[in-house]
């Protein structure tokens, strides 16, 4: 039996295409502590509605730095603690926050990105932001490394 070198490579060919076409999707890359140190995202959209913020009023942000601490403003009081990263999924455990008292605006972001920040939520991160989703919540920062 002779085989051509066009039939030995489809026969070749075939058990790996259909192997890509099979494939689920769960590529994703593993984000790891690296991925998140030491950058700065603003937060701009909450339930993919985009914040508004007044005149004076300081931007929701979220800082990671070495060994995954994470810090920041929540829309009026500030925060700390440290970050975890499981499975691409991130939370802040035991966050300490400031205790003023806001404008209720104000306090409604910062109601949401506490209770989606001190829970799991999953993480997708891009060259230009940073989006964590939990059941109830989706919060999508901006990254914002080099303002002054």
């Amino acid at each position: 039996m002779k085989l051509s070198l066009k039939t030995l490579v489809a026969a070749i060919s075939l058990p790996v295409l259909m192997t890509a076409c099979a494939s689920n999707g769960d590529n994703v890359k593993e984000i790891t502590a690296q991925d998140l140190q030491h950058h700065n995202w603003e937060l701009i959209q909450i339930d993919g509605k985009n914040i508004t913020l007044e005149e004076g009023q300081t931007a929701p942000r979220l800082e990671v730095g070495e060994n995954l601490t994470a810090n920041g403003n929540a829309g009026c009081n500030n925060f700390f603690g440290q970050a975890e990263l499981k499975d691409n999924q991130l939370r802040i455990a035991k966050m300490g926050m400031t205790m003023k008292m806001c404008m209720d605006d104000q306090m409604q972001i910062e109601r949401v990105m506490a209770d989606t920040l001190t829970n799991w939520s999953d993480m997708t991160l891009t060259n230009q932001g940073l989006v964590l989703k939990n059941a109830d919540h989706e919060l999508t920062f901006k990254l914002r490394d080099w303002v002054n």
